[in-house]
């Protein structure tokens, strides 16, 4: 069904980061920092992928995802909606159900046999693509999965993800050099605002957080091995 409610931006990003801590898909440790896929530390880990199993929170994050990209984009700007391998599938497929639209998916690489595709499902010249994903961080990903969309003639100018991380610069200047728009539910800060209302997490915990999110480059040169 096509959500016909519009909660306002704030709202959803509040709401948005509250279900992802009450579905402990957030993770703060500033004593012994995760290792992120670059080899880096940072004191937040946050797993989206956890979603799929909690069907109401899923259910109302789909619904703000679609609202989000139907308000910021338009009610018909999209043909087709692609998911990013492999975090991306089910949340591209729960958002076409969404928006009465085609789903496709797009690999990371091509298969390396048979048709050897990076596009699965059916995906056609001149459709205007819509890329989901779980999240972005620097938005590395997101280009090579728009330039496998573009690549097949369709048309690909927006991602929309549930989580962004929102702390490191540029990346917006360069998806959009890319001739990309990102749409999102939630960051960082908005996680970190809704965490300092709860007890889950020690202040101190929370003010080293803050510092990283500040300051992520310096943060994670310092306590480089």
């Amino acid at each position: 069904m096509i959500p016909s409610s519009y909660p306002s931006r704030e709202e959803i990003a509040r709401l948005s980061a509250a279900m992802l801590l009450d579905i402990e898909a957030v993770h703060f440790n500033a004593d012994t920092p995760f290792v992120l896929a670059s080899g880096l530390p940072s004191p937040t880990y946050i797993d989206c992928r956890k979603l799929i199993s909690y069907p109401r929170i899923r259910s109302t994050l789909m619904d703000f995802l679609a609202c989000t990209v139907m308000r910021n984009a338009g009610l018909e700007a999209f043909d087709n909606i692609a998911g990013g391998e492999t975090a991306g599938i089910p949340f591209a497929a729960l958002v076409a159900e969404r928006m009465a639209l085609p789903m496709t998916y797009v690999r990371k690489k091509p298969k390396g046999y048979g048709r050897n595709a990076r596009i699965e499902g059916v995906m056609t010249e001149g459709e205007r693509v819509l890329l989901v994903e779980d999240l972005t961080t620097d938005g590395g990903s997101k280009l090579s999965f728009v330039d496998a969309i573009r690549d097949t003639g369709a048309e690909c100018g927006h991602t929309a993800v549930i989580f962004y991380y929102g702390i490191f610069d540029g990346v917006e200047d360069s998806l959009g050099a890319h001739g990309i728009t990102l749409h999102h539910l939630c960051t960082w800060w908005d996680v970190l605002a809704e965490a300092r209302t709860r007890t889950t997490f020690s202040m101190e915990t929370l003010d080293e957080v803050e510092a990283f999110l500040k300051a992520p480059r310096a943060w994670q040169d310092a306590r480089k091995d």
